[in-house]
């Protein structure tokens, strides 16, 4: 760690970081959010993910204070600052905020922008500037420039490099990489990933790409129709999501008719040793795309190949059992593909995750 990044570590780490309970928002007769618990740890970066208008925004307008809860607490660094006893302006809750456009000053140098965040007494001097932009991946060269001599990559790390500034307790982050390609939006996360570990900030990300909250995160909320279905480590979620809904929305999954018997479930795919408890009966059981392998030989369910989608590093392809209705989805290898026509024999791998309801 450099001595910037230990510096603004020092000031930067909220000691209890961020506390949501049973936080509910409605406009007029709709209610957005609902009872919500959400808790992030010190130093973490939590992803709260969902579809558009889950309510996810929303409840990241709360934390910040631009908006106010119709009922429970939001705690920062053990400071309450939204809930019965009244609520904190956004200025007085140490929040760094970036939004997915940015919002640079376009007539402001980008060190005039980076500056805006830091304490008066601060703005001149030209070292902190330069430590800033240093931490996001972006040399000193760049202070003179305006936004819009700059990729949207770079706007997005000077805008991070404003909200860190001030030594913010937090910093809420609402899809701030949606608009960039894809090539840039994966350096650009690197880049704002490590100037968050470097500083220990507590981090709040809004998302819906579930491969960028699945990659960045120490815990990932799954929010639907306003509440908080699963709140998981990203391995946890993906090996053993909640219900089919979560299963589905985090990655590709096969869903498939089967009865339980002890720890094996009975489905077309053979009999299949379940993750976890589950009860004896009708149920249906939920195997990932990569988990379902195509072999030569050998014991083996029969399945014909209906088509392939390439993928270049690996393909999707679609199955039809013999003797079951429907089709499976199979991932596998870009340079290891069947032909479509062929039969094959199919495996699954790993234990697998039954849904009751």
């Amino acid at each position: 760690m450099t001595r910037t990044s230990v510096r603004l570590h020092d000031r930067a780490v909220a000691a209890d970081g961020l506390r949501v309970t049973s936080v509910s928002k409605s406009y007029g007769p709709t209610p957005v959010l609902r009872s919500v618990d959400l808790t992030v740890a010190a130093g973490a970066l939590t992803a709260v993910l969902g579809r558009s208008g889950c309510g996810k925004t929303t409840l990241l307008r709360l934390i910040a204070g631009f908006d106010r809860p119709d009922s429970g607490t939001v705690t920062i660094d053990g400071r309450e600052v939204a809930g019965p006893r009244g609520i904190l302006p956004p200025e007085e809750r140490r929040i760094g905020y970036v939004t997915q456009e940015g919002n640079l000053f376009p007539h402001l140098s980008v060190a005039a922008n980076v500056a805006f965040g830091l304490p008066r007494r601060e703005r001149r001097a030209e070292h902190r500037v330069a430590e800033l932009l240093e931490l996001v991946g972006l040399d000193a060269g760049f202070a003179r420039r305006r936004p819009a001599e700059l990729s949207g990559g770079q706007q997005q790390r000077v805008a991070l490099a404003r909200a860190l500034a001030p030594a913010p307790g937090i910093v809420l982050l609402d899809e701030p990489f949606s608009s960039l390609d894809a090539e840039l939006r994966e350096s650009t996360r690197r880049a704002v990933v490590a100037a968050l570990a470097a500083t220990g900030t507590t981090t709040v990300l809004v998302t819906h790409d579930q491969a960028e909250a699945l990659s960045l995160a120490t815990r990932i909320a799954v929010m639907r129709d306003g509440y908080i279905v699963q709140e998981a480590s990203p391995v946890e979620l993906y090996q053993h999501p909640v219900d089919r809904g979560v299963a589905a929305f985090v990655c590709a999954v096969v869903v498939l008719p089967a009865v339980v018997r002890g720890r094996i479930a009975v489905c077309a795919l053979g009999e299949l040793p379940v993750a976890g408890p589950a009860t004896d009966g009708p149920a249906a059981v939920l195997v990932r795309p990569e988990q379902v392998v195509l072999t030569g030989s050998g014991d083996g369910v029969p399945a014909h190949v209906v088509d392939i989608e390439f993928h270049g590093h690996d393909a999707l392809v679609r199955l039809a059992l013999r003797g079951a209705n429907g089709e499976i989805t199979a991932r596998c290898p870009g340079h290891i593909l069947p032909t479509i026509g062929e039969w094959v024999l199919l495996a699954v791998q790993g234990p697998v995750t039954i849904d009751a309801a």
